[in-house]
């Protein structure tokens, strides 16, 4: 998976392995305005799972807070989970407006990328 991240306007291109990360390319973030910025929320790919949609997370990591409840209605963009990854918090939104069927995983669970964290309805 490779990431952008922009630090003290340089703008660093990250390939992460499943075992190593390694700094693939540094340019100068204010001489590329049009380069995007690094995303600050990750957005769970849901899938269909029977009569809800499963929310899985993005990246491999250690679940600090789940801020929702089964039968809590979600907006579209609204925080469900917290994850700590490489010492940064990262947050899961919902894909779409719904209300939370079911909640699978547990604070302070280690989870892999795709693994199940929730069920939307």
């Amino acid at each position: 998976m490779k990431y952008k991240v922009r630090l003290n306007d340089k703008l660093y291109e990250v390939e992460v392995d499943q075992s190593e990360a390694m700094m693939v390319s540094v340019s100068d973030a204010s001489v590329s305005p049009a380069a995007p910025a690094a995303p600050t929320a990750q957005s769970a790919a849901p899938v269909s799972v029977g009569d809800g949609e499963l929310v899985s997370s993005p990246l491999p990591g250690n679940i600090m807070e789940i801020k929702v409840a089964a039968g809590q209605s979600v907006k579209r963009g609204q925080v469900l989970v917290l994850i700590e990854a490489m010492k940064m918090e990262n947050e899961v939104l919902a894909p779409r407006d719904g209300v939370v069927k079911q909640i699978i995983a547990s604070k302070g669970a280690l989870v892999e990328t795709g693994a199940p964290l929730l069920t939307l309805s």
